[in-house]
């Protein structure tokens, strides 16, 4: 693969993440969050920290399906963000456990269909 089509591929490959706090103080709170959560799970979502998942899409258009998903599953409580982000720039997210560095998570291969 030319390094220019892995550079295309790079900008068009598209991350959604979705950081949210819920209030879990009544039980229908608690019950509303964790239907959230699994519901984001059912779509494809992986936990990337606690209140934060994300998920791998081949393009924009397939990242904002999933974005206008969870829009639909929004709680009545709460706050939700929603961030689309292309492949490299989640390619440059530098994470760490406490001081030492730690590697990205496994990034899906793209399969391209010719």
């Amino acid at each position: 693969m030319s390094i220019e089509l892995t550079r295309l591929n790079a900008y068009r490959v598209m991350w959604t993440l979705v950081m949210y706090d819920l209030p879990t103080e009544t039980k229908k709170d608690r019950k509303a969050a964790a239907r959230f959560r699994k519901e984001l799970m059912n779509d494809g979502f992986s936990m990337f920290q606690f209140s934060m998942y994300v998920r791998h899409s081949s393009s924009s258009e397939n990242a904002d399906v999933h974005k206008n998903r969870v829009k639909r599953l929004l709680p009545e409580h709460g706050k939700v963000g929603i961030l689309q982000i292309t492949d490299k720039q989640f390619g440059e997210m530098e994470i760490f456990y406490g001081a030492k560095p730690v590697e990205l998570p496994n990034i899906p291969q793209q399969l391209e269909l010719f």
